[in-house]
């Protein structure tokens, strides 16, 4: 069987902190070294579930990125520091070929079938069958 979902997000914004800096509603991370932070619109409100809380992971540019801090209504932050080459609109992947459901319901304590997001507009990237959501068949 062939995974058909992907779900990846642009890059908003992209902020250098200094070692001891925190992030997230609540400081609930606090940067154990001078870190690189992206911003992605994605959150609770999209169907990513708060539980991944600096638990889950997205991909870029093929290599594993911490979400770091907390996941708030519309937005996530992830940890980019060892992936140097990242820039505005570099797409990051929350479930696709490289992070199934399994994988982010094993982080989340769950099951797969909780993972899958709604077909909301407002992530722009939720694709099965090679169309971006929304998209006209």
């Amino acid at each position: 069987m062939r995974q058909v979902l992907r779900l990846t997000i642009p890059i908003l914004q992209l902020r250098d902190v200094p070692a001891g800096a925190t992030v997230g509603y609540g400081a609930t991370w606090t940067a154990p070294r001078q870190s690189r932070i992206a911003t992605i619109a994605a959150g609770y409100a999209d169907g990513y579930l708060r539980c991944l809380s600096s638990r889950g992971i997205g991909i870029l540019a093929g290599r594993p990125v911490p979400l770091v801090g907390r996941v708030s209504m519309d937005l996530i932050t992830l940890d980019v520091t060892d992936v140097p080459e990242a820039r505005l609109g570099d797409r990051v992947e929350l479930i696709g070929p490289a992070q199934t459901p399994d994988a982010v319901a094993a982080l989340a304590g769950t099951i797969g079938y909780e993972i899958l997001p709604p077909s909301a507009p407002a992530t722009g990237g939720a694709t099965s069958s090679g169309r971006p959501s929304g998209a006209a068949a």
